[in-house]
């Protein structure tokens, strides 16, 4: 409640917005809490204006499309409406009761005054399927229907009500009832068949664009591969690995292909316990950080169960090669005989490891250590022309 304003200040009103949690569409508690009345009496006057030649209806239905929902509450996400008057059910209470009217009308003999219940039976009923399909956030038609379901049986009502007042009608003469019998046939032929038609036809739509959106892609893709891909190529070739004009090429080819085959890939599931591709993403990451070209090529079956501490030792293999090697750096996997192995090759000047001061572990420890603790083994060979670290280890539950 908003405090009561001090002499001489202007009272501030609340903004009108419709509750999420409402009675059916919360237009009267909006006008209230603007307006600073109470509830009951907006809503009586609803009801009074209502009587007035619709007008009050219209007024509703002109505040309901109009006024914005208010916004959720503080440290919610949930956006829906939740309204305490199933809406649809009302209407297909409604829509039944209507069409019983008119069966029991036209067997008093009185066809004329059926043609009101019919048209009510239609609209009570029609309205009922679209509220149930458009305007509420889930589906609220009777716990024993589901959304289909209450959709058939609507439609089946108002095909069976055409089918038993024809009958009825056989041999009458009043022009108006069988227009609303022809009516009540086609609506219940439409709230059966429509809201599928119409679902199939939003998918075909979809379906068009996704397929046009895809053929200009490619398009794109096959131009900029013979154009802008090429000279990216050209320039890494002429820079070499090392240079910073061939790093920049090599990190702009890579993110201009992952714009362009992101959306086609978005169909497959990745496969983030694949050790190749988690190698060339460490590879990727390597090369914008340190002037460094890695060629990561995976032989035999993909490795999804291989040990942590085999990639973590690769990653550490790939990283002491940019820092120390840099240039081409070759990373080759190949899995088989319930075995994976690791060769991370550069073309540096070598190292001898037993020279290696005791401070530093990042040969002895993260690889060699690593390996060992894992229950595989690591072999460094070093010479002038570069090194090589061969990292090996058992797959669990594929030794043979």
């Amino acid at each position: 409640m908003a405090s009561a304003p001090l002499p001489g200040e202007r009272a501030t009103r609340t903004p009108l917005a419709r509750p999420r949690d409402c009675v059916v569409g919360g237009v009267s508690v909006a006008l209230a809490d603007h307006l600073g009345w109470p509830v009951a009496a907006v809503r009586w006057i609803l009801v009074g204006t209502a009587l007035l030649g619709g007008a009050g209806v219209l007024f509703y239905l002109w505040l309901w499309a109009l006024t914005p929902l208010r916004d959720p509450a503080p440290g919610s996400s949930d956006e829906r409406v939740r309204r305490r008057v199933n809406v649809p059910w009302v209407f297909a209470v409604g829509g039944a009761a209507s069409g019983v009217a008119a069966i029991v009308l036209v067997a008093a003999g009185d066809p004329e005054a059926a043609v009101g219940a019919v048209v009510a039976s239609i609209a009570l009923l029609v309205a009922a399927v679209l509220w149930d399909q458009f305007v509420d956030d889930e589906g609220t038609a009777p716990s024993t229907f589901s959304p289909a379901g209450f959709r058939l049986a609507s439609g089946g009502f108002l095909v069976a009500l055409a089918l038993v007042l024809s009958g009825l009608q056989a041999g009458r003469s009043s022009g108006l009832l069988w227009l609303a019998i022809i009516g009540a046939t086609f609506a219940g032929a439409a709230v059966m068949v429509g809201p599928w038609a119409l679902r199939l036809w939003t998918e075909l739509i979809a379906e068009r664009t996704a397929r046009v959106r895809e053929e200009q892609r490619a398009e794109m893709a096959a131009h900029l591969h013979d154009s802008v891909l090429q000279t990216l190529a050209l320039i890494q070739n002429r820079a070499g690995a090392s240079s910073e004009v061939g790093r920049i090429a090599r990190a702009q080819e890579r993110e201009l292909r992952d714009w362009l085959y992101a959306e086609a890939a978005q169909g497959a599931v990745p496969d983030a316990e694949d050790l190749a591709a988690e190698l060339r993403s460490v590879a990727a990451a390597l090369e914008v950080e340190h002037a460094v070209h890695f060629d990561v090529v995976s032989a035999g079956e993909p490795v999804h169960r291989a040990p942590a501490e085999l990639a973590a030792a690769a990653r550490e293999a790939m990283l002491n090669a940019a820092r120390h090697a840099g240039g081409d750096v070759s990373v080759y996997i190949e899995s088989g005989g319930g075995s994976v192995d690791v060769f991370v090759r550069d073309r540096g000047p070598g190292f001898d490891i037993d020279a290696l001061p005791e401070g530093r572990l990042g040969v002895r420890e993260s690889i060699i250590g690593r390996m060992r603790r894992a229950g595989g083994r690591a072999t460094v060979t070093s010479r002038e022309t570069g090194t090589e670290i061969h990292l090996t280890v058992d797959l669990p539950g594929e030794r043979e």
